[in-house]
């Protein structure tokens, strides 16, 4: 029986500032250890749902040179960009990209489900009115024994310090967004629950440290990245009433200043777990 149709809210939009900002954060901050935690053999069949630009899951792809990944991505601007970004890198052959939405999904057919050895999610579960039925489809998709790989943010675990004044009132007004259009912002504290509720095994759970500090090379894509987060929340967070433009402005100068700290520290992680299907 299909469940009824809900639909997911991106509240960052597809600008290409927005691109730029993901791809960064894909290529210097988070791709090298997310691939190390994925433990692959080199001959896998994996399903990556909401493959967004597809970086990360063309670097799952080089990792398997034997087997196969197929990326979901319901955004056509997001879809058109990862198999751009793929062309020009000449690894058109790497991936299988379907359009499909993750809560309806259409295109994995019935000689695909049930095949896949891994099923992996990144930053999607946030964006979704009902996770647990995603990751019930995850299961679905893999093999008994096979890998339901989950990694999603907690935005509750983030420090700045010395903190930028406004900073945390701002970053709340951020959180009560999520809240406001009926989605999660804590989800990645409930990764190892929503393994166990689709009927998953739980194996392990660990966060990646997403985080850094002034003298680091990569900490200005780090505070720019974090910055992107609300400033292309900026127009949302503003029209609900969260939080005004004025106050707005006057946070982001305080933050400025704080990027340039010889003391500047941020301490973040993205949440991951992982089951195997029963």
């Amino acid at each position: 029986m299909r469940h009824e149709r809900q639909s997911s809210t991106y509240i960052h939009g597809t600008s290409e500032e927005e691109q730029r900002r993901l791809s960064l954060m894909n290529d210097v901050l988070l791709n090298r250890e997310s691939l190390q935690e994925m433990h692959l053999r080199g001959d896998e069949r994996i399903l990556d749902l909401g493959s967004g630009l597809g970086q990360f899951t063309r670097a799952m792809a080089r990792a398997v040179p034997r087997g196969h990944v197929v990326g979901i991505e319901r955004d056509p601007v997001q879809l058109a960009s990862a198999k751009k970004l793929a062309e020009s890198d000449g690894e058109s052959h790497l991936v299988e990209w379907r359009q499909d939405d993750v809560l309806d999904l259409q295109s994995v057919t019935a000689k695909d489900w049930g095949t896949f050895d891994i099923a992996h999610t990144r930053f999607l579960l946030e964006h979704l009115p009902d996770p647990l039925r995603v990751v019930c489809s995850m299961v679905s998709a893999v093999r008994p024994g096979g890998r339901i790989v989950l990694a999603d943010d907690d935005h509750g675990a983030i420090r700045l310090w010395p903190e930028p004044a406004g900073f945390t009132d701002l970053w709340n007004a951020y959180v009560r967004s999520y809240d406001r259009i009926g989605n999660d912002p804590f989800v990645g504290r409930r990764l190892v629950q929503l393994l166990h509720e689709a009927g998953a095994a739980p194996q392990r759970n660990r966060w990646i440290f997403f985080g850094g500090c002034a003298g680091m090379e990569s900490f200005d894509v780090l505070t720019a990245n974090m910055w992107g987060v609300l400033r292309t929340a900026r127009e949302t967070i503003i029209r609900m009433g969260l939080f005004d433009e004025r106050t707005f402005v006057a946070v982001e100068a305080s933050y400025r200043e704080w990027s340039h700290r010889p003391d500047a520290a941020m301490w973040f992680a993205v949440s991951w777990a992982e089951g195997v299907k029963r």
